[in-house]
């Protein structure tokens, strides 16, 4: 009995064994590697050296919302509107820690006032009161179908439809096959396409391109017009300005296919772009180049739309004057937090005005007679002046602008590389595209410049650039080449 039992053992042991052989080993190792990660005091000073006026605004008042020792400023305190108790002998150090802070958090304060004006509060107010969400293409075409008398399926059919509409206002397939996806009964479907035809603005609700330009003309009461013929049958020839072909296509003058030319080109090819809020951003300029009173070009930081931030004296009082632990590790957590984001704008500020203030140094002919004459500066020039890195210049510059006696200017737009003229002057390559720009501004529409036309000139100017950088800075400017510019009139 005993034999067949320690049989049995040895069977059950020996295949447990193989299964556990079998199964995937477990090991334990310890691997060595190295990442660096950024500080939440660094991640929060390369935000707001990154973030432009509005997005700063809006994260400051966050950390208002967030942390309660701080408080925003509608007049700058003053020394006599600081009060110093009389410290206690056993206390003077941690009372002189504390005068030292209150100090510091005045000197950035007063620093960081300047240019404001006691009014800066009220038209700050006023900027955010004015900045409401823009209307989007949808919520204008809907709000005009629901104040229509309509029935209840065509309201729904409508606002359906709407809902599939791009940017453009255009269907991105056709209406019929969107129509029979969204089972819209054709009777249904073609009532509805007529009621989006009249909506405002005009075009909308087209097939393509074609189709909206048809839909305006036939809008502005020229459906049997020889504009409405020419982007019926002939919309590429015109895109490729073959006028003399669809003149003898149409059998009319090469004239009158100008003329109708300038008709079309009068339509919006986008109706529905006019609701694209990206495409008129507001832009607060972080920086103000004006002269001074000795008639010197100065930099002035602009701070009117940002709150006016410090630690208040209550939670200040209350950290020195609660007994509960707790409540005062939280605030001295609080405080510290603060003033670390008060130093961080401070900081933000003073290399906005320092970058600035090297652009004024090396760009003074464009500041006395404007784009063209901007000289040719890289960011590694102003970073080892002011002492920075050039990586912190770029985020410095990053979404900022200058306003400037020739309006406001993307500050990146001052840092280029360039040309040196026969005479020996730097010009940029931000200048190169205003002296085309000026060209083309002067040439002769019946005989438009070509690119070749154009760097000759350009050389005699003393520049010179190859044909094909013409053609490259013709481009960056948005300007047609020379057969699509000529004109027929």
């Amino acid at each position: 009995m005993f034999g067949i039992y320690s049989a049995y053992c040895l069977a059950f042991f020996s295949r447990a064994y193989n299964v556990v052989s079998s199964m995937p080993s477990a090991t334990l190792s310890q691997n060595l590697s190295q990442t660096q990660t950024l500080a939440p005091q660094m991640r929060q000073s390369l935000e707001i050296l990154q973030a432009n006026t509005l997005e700063l605004t809006q994260l400051l008042r966050q950390q208002l919302e967030i942390n309660p020792t701080l408080e925003d400023l509608t007049e700058t305190p003053s020394l006599e509107d600081l009060e110093f108790d009389a410290p206690d002998e056993d206390n003077f150090d941690d009372h002189y820690d504390s005068f030292e802070d209150d100090m510091r958090d005045l000197a950035i304060m007063e620093q960081r006032s300047v240019g404001s004006n006691p009014d800066s509060e009220e038209r700050r107010e006023h900027l955010y009161n004015s900045l409401v969400a823009p209307a989007t293409l949808a919520s204008h075409l809907t709000e005009q179908v629901e104040e229509s008398a309509l029935r209840e399926e065509i309201r729904l059919a409508a606002i359906a439809m709407i809902g599939n509409m791009d940017d453009r206002g255009f269907f991105d397939e056709d209406p019929e096959v969107l129509g029979a996806r969204m089972g819209i009964p054709a009777d249904v479907l073609e009532e509805t396409l007529a009621l989006l035809h009249t909506l405002d603005p005009p075009g909308v609700a087209a097939r393509d391109l074609r189709d909206s330009l048809l839909l305006q003309l036939e809008r502005l009461g020229l459906a049997d017009s020889l504009e409405h013929r020419i982007v019926s049958k002939h919309l590429k020839d015109l895109a490729k300005k073959h006028f003399p072909q669809i003149a003898r296509s149409l059998k009319v003058t090469v004239d009158e296919v100008a003329a109708a030319a300038d008709h079309i080109a009068a339509l919006d090819p986008s109706p529905g772009a006019a609701f694209d809020s990206t495409r008129n951003p507001v832009i607060i300029p972080d920086v103000r180049i004006v002269r001074n009173e000795d008639g010197n070009w100065q930099a002035q930081p602009i701070n009117d739309q940002l709150p006016r931030l410090r630690i208040s004296d209550t939670y200040k009082d209350m950290l020195s004057g609660s007994p509960d632990k707790k409540l005062r590790a939280y605030l001295r957590d609080q405080i510290r937090d603060g003033r670390v984001l008060i130093r961080a704008l401070d900081q933000r500020q003073e290399t906005i005005t320092a970058i600035a203030s090297e652009i004024i140094r090396h760009q003074p002919a464009f500041l006395d007679k404007g784009p063209r004459h901007l000289r040719p500066l890289t960011m590694n020039e102003v970073a080892d002046t002011i002492g920075v890195h050039p990586t912190t210049v770029s985020r410095a510059v990053a979404g900022k602008y200058a306003e400037t006696p020739h309006g406001i200017v993307e500050m990146r737009r001052f840092f280029a590389t360039g040309y040196q003229t026969a005479g020996g002057t730097d010009v940029s390559n931000a200048g190169v595209r205003q002296a085309i720009q000026d060209l083309i501004e002067d040439e002769d529409p019946r005989k438009p410049l070509s690119d070749s036309a154009i760097e000759k000139a350009l050389k005699a100017q003393g520049i010179n650039v190859a044909r094909r950088t013409v053609a490259k800075y013709r481009e960056q400017l948005n300007i047609l080449p020379s057969h699509l510019r000529k004109s027929y009139k």
